[in-house]
């Protein structure tokens, strides 16, 4: 996803400045990144760039609504800049990659939970876990059952 870092900060109604640019450019060049790729893809423009700094700035975005902040169990926090839709992750159990998964049903928040408990939701967050086609290539790819399928289905070769 492409975006204009200046225009985006000034729009949200943040200073525009080098290390902000600089984060938001890094997430252009490779999405769900934790803040410490964020930070190594800075520093390359950056030199003086602190770590602490990074997670300043990733904290100021992400209020802002430029930036989109998910934890996948186990994992470290990742960044993105797709928001303002409500979409899901797909996440590679064995090495972690991750990709966007659209709205599984329907308009946001995507999926109707049974109970609100009186809570006005906005969004839903789901996370699929599984092997990546690289892992899976890597495993000899005998595992592809799909989920749900009825393992008394299978017939042996």
């Amino acid at each position: 996803m492409q975006i204009d870092a200046s225009d985006a900060l000034r729009r949200a109604g943040l200073r525009v400045t080098a290390p902000r640019v600089a984060a938001v450019e890094a997430l252009q060049s490779g999405s769900h990144a934790t803040a410490d790729e964020v930070f190594a893809r800075v520093t390359t423009a950056l030199p003086g760039t602190s770590l602490q700094a990074m997670y300043v700035v990733l904290a100021a975005l992400t209020g802002a609504g430029i930036v989109r902040r998910i934890e996948p169990a186990g994992s470290p926090s990742r960044y993105e800049l797709r928001t303002g839709d409500n979409h899901h992750h797909v996440v590679c159990s064995l090495c972690g990659a991750i990709d966007d998964v659209d709205c599984v049903v329907g308009e946001a928040p995507c999926l109707a939970p049974s109970d609100t408990s009186g809570y006005l939701v906005q969004t839903a967050e789901v996370t699929f876990w599984g092997l990546c086609p690289d892992c899976r290539a890597r495993e000899g790819a005998a595992d592809d059952e799909p989920v749900g399928a009825d393992p008394a289905l299978h017939t042996a070769p």
